[in-house]
C-alpha cells in the first residue's frame, strides 16, 4: 500500500497492492494503522456509505461544519469516477484549489479527505459505485454544499451535461459561501486536527 499526499494539505491518494490469480483478486484497501502514521491520529469510523451513480452524474461539492467535520476515506468498488477534493478552508494557502483523482475498479485506489475539505465526484461509467468510510454520522444541520459548476472553482468535470441533484443545483457559489460565513476556517480546522492528535 502506497500513500501520496496531494497538493492539498492532508489529502492522500492511496494505492493498494493487488494480489490476483486465475481465481480472482485480493487487496487491502484500508489500514487504520498506516493512515494514522500519516495523519497523526486514527480515523474514527462512525458511518459507512455506498453511492451508486449513472454516467455523467456529478455529486458535490459537499462539506461539513468543523468541528466536528467529517473526514472520509473513499474508494470506487464498481466502475469509475473522477473524485474531486476542494480546499474550502478560509485562510488556507490553497483555498479554492481542487485536485482530481480517478478512482476505479481496476487500480482500486482510494482517497483520504480530512475535515474541512469539500468533496465531489463525476461518474465516468454507469453504476459507478463509491464506498465511503466517515468519521462522523450524517448531520443534516451541519452539512453544506458549494455549487460544483461554479466558474470560480473551474473544475473540469468530464461530462458533456453534468447531472446534478436539486440540492447541488441550488448550492451557493464559492463567493456566496464566503460572504455568508458558511465555509470552515483554516485555523479552526488545524486546531481540530491537533486535538485529534493529542486525544
Amino acid at each position: 500500500m502506497k500513500f501520496r499526499e496531494l497538493s492539498l494539505e492532508g489529502v492522500f491518494e492511496v494505492t493498494p497492492q493487488l494480489h490476483g490469480d486465475p481465481r480472482g483478486l485480493f487487496t487491502e484497501w484500508y489500514r487504520f494503522d498506516r493512515l494514522a502514521e500519516l495523519t497523526g491520529h486514527p480515523l474514527k469510523l462512525a458511518q459507512a456509505n455506498l453511492s451508486v451513480s449513472s454516467r455523467g452524474v456529478v455529486r458535490g461539492i459537499h462539506f461539513a461544519d468543523v468541528p466536528p467535520g467529517q473526514a472520509k476515506y473513499v474508494t470506487c468498488v464498481r466502475g469509475a469516477v473522477l473524485d474531486v477534493i476542494v480546499d474550502l478552508r478560509v485562510g488556507s494557502p490553497t483555498f479554492g484549489r481542487w485536485e482530481g483523482v480517478r478512482l476505479d475498479d481496476t487500480d482500486r485506489r482510494a482517497v483520504y479527505i480530512p475535515e474541512g475539505m469539500g468533496h465531489g465526484f463525476c461518474a465516468l461509467t454507469d453504476d459507478a459505485t463509491l464506498s465511503y468510510l466517515c468519521s462522523e454520522t450524517y448531520n443534516p444541520t451541519g452539512e453544506h454544499s458549494v455549487h460544483p459548476l461554479d466558474p470560480d472553482l473551474g473544475i473540469d468535470w468530464p461530462a458533456e451535461v453534468p447531472l446534478l441533484s436539486a440540492r447541488d443545483e441550488a448550492a451557493p457559489s464559492l463567493a456566496q459561501a464566503v460572504e455568508t460565513g458558511l465555509l470552515p476556517d483554516y485555523a479552526a480546522c488545524k486546531a481540530f486536527t491537533e486535538s485529534l492528535r493529542t486525544a
